[in-house]
């Protein structure tokens, strides 16, 4: 019976993380396959830069739509499809009278927001290290919000921690 609560807990499972594919349905990864075993600190080493991920601060501005759950859980799913990114869950809570707050968590890190529906603002962070590729989202994210008003600011998370060709 202690094993199957530490089973319920996920503890001692040897079948990696589980992910979602693009329609919501389970999907399981090793670790191996979502990380270069090859290197210990799986840092991005790009044009001389060496980083954790990177983090887009993104605000969609005049958008509509940002008050139905479902509508994002979509938006978020169609991110992570673009990217190139492994869904591993989703979770999102709906305001009284309205707004909405949600993460997806990533193999390669996150997509969060919280929105103010009566003003057509949310706020977006999309975080993503390895092959992924972040800047995808804000496409996505202007056709789903339906708006051409999408503000971005990128950040290098973990830059300067590790020196090129060096483990952590």
């Amino acid at each position: 019976m202690k094993d199957a609560i530490f089973f319920q807990l996920g503890i001692g499972l040897e079948t990696g993380a589980h992910a979602e594919d693009a329609r919501g349905r389970k999907v399981v990864h090793t670790h191996e396959s979502l990380c270069d075993s090859g290197r210990e600190d799986h840092f991005i080493r790009r044009d001389g830069r060496v980083f954790a991920g990177t983090h887009l601060i993104i605000e969609v501005v005049d958008g509509h739509g940002l008050d139905d759950e479902a509508r994002i859980q979509q938006a978020f799913r169609d991110c992570v499809e673009e990217c190139g990114a492994t869904l591993l869950h989703i979770h999102t809570h709906k305001f009284s009278p309205q707004g909405v707050s949600g993460v997806a968590v990533l193999a390669e890190s996150h997509i969060s927001v919280h929105t103010w529906p009566e003003i057509g603002y949310g706020a977006f962070d999309v975080f993503m290290c390895g092959d992924a590729d972040p800047w995808k989202a804000v496409d996505v994210l202007k056709a789903a919000f339906a708006t051409g008003d999408v503000r971005v600011r990128e950040l290098f998370r973990g830059e300067g921690l590790v020196q090129s060709g060096l483990a952590a």
